[in-house]
């Protein structure tokens, strides 16, 4: 079904101090984003279960976590490149960073996720691929929206701001970023 609610949320990008350099494994979510909202989601594993004992964590966990722990909850415009998957390419993201909030009781998230949403269409899913993600601006605080329909729309609004905020010249050079080409980040 087509949403009859138009976007309400206000949405203006504020550029990273610094952007954050992320990389992990894409995860399985609760499996929403593609098939009841239509937008397919790159669920990015936070370490959470070893957040204790950050000595025994990679320095790549190590920054996942540690962003996931300091970071707001909101949306946020990246770039992003699966490393290992087929499509290799550097794609515009719209991510979700908190704790879902349109959905409670037993579909309720138990810890804040890293959820990307990689502007392009991809013909087969990444699950267990590496990651990794350019953040550069915060775009929207969270938020619960009354309606499923209203949830969409904020999504495909963010999707669109996100895009073409990344067309920026001095964002869109991040597609070119090191980061995604380094052996070993």
């Amino acid at each position: 079904s087509i949403p009859t609610e138009m976007p309400k949320a206000t949405r203006r990008l504020k550029v990273l101090e610094t952007p954050a350099r992320l990389g992990g494994k894409v995860i399985h979510g609760f499996g929403r984003g593609s098939s009841q909202l239509g937008f397919p989601t790159a669920n990015m594993e936070i370490e959470w279960a070893r957040s204790s004992s950050r000595e025994s964590l990679g320095a790549e966990a190590r920054r996942v976590l540690e962003f996931a722990e300091a970071t707001p909850c909101g949306i946020y415009a990246a770039w992003a490149r699966v490393c290992d998957g087929p499509d290799r390419g550097v794609y515009k993201v719209a991510m979700s960073v908190g704790w879902n909030p349109h959905f409670e009781g037993e579909e309720a998230v138990k810890n804040k996720t890293i959820e990307a949403w990689l502007l392009h269409e991809f013909e087969q899913d990444f699950y267990d691929a590496h990651l990794r993600l350019v953040v550069l601006g915060y775009v929207r605080d969270e938020a619960k929206f009354d309606s499923l329909d209203e949830l969409i729309a904020e999504i495909r609004a963010d999707g669109d701001f996100c895009s073409e905020a990344l067309d920026d010249p001095a964002l869109a050079a991040y597609r070119d970023d090191p980061f995604f080409f380094a052996a070993d980040a």
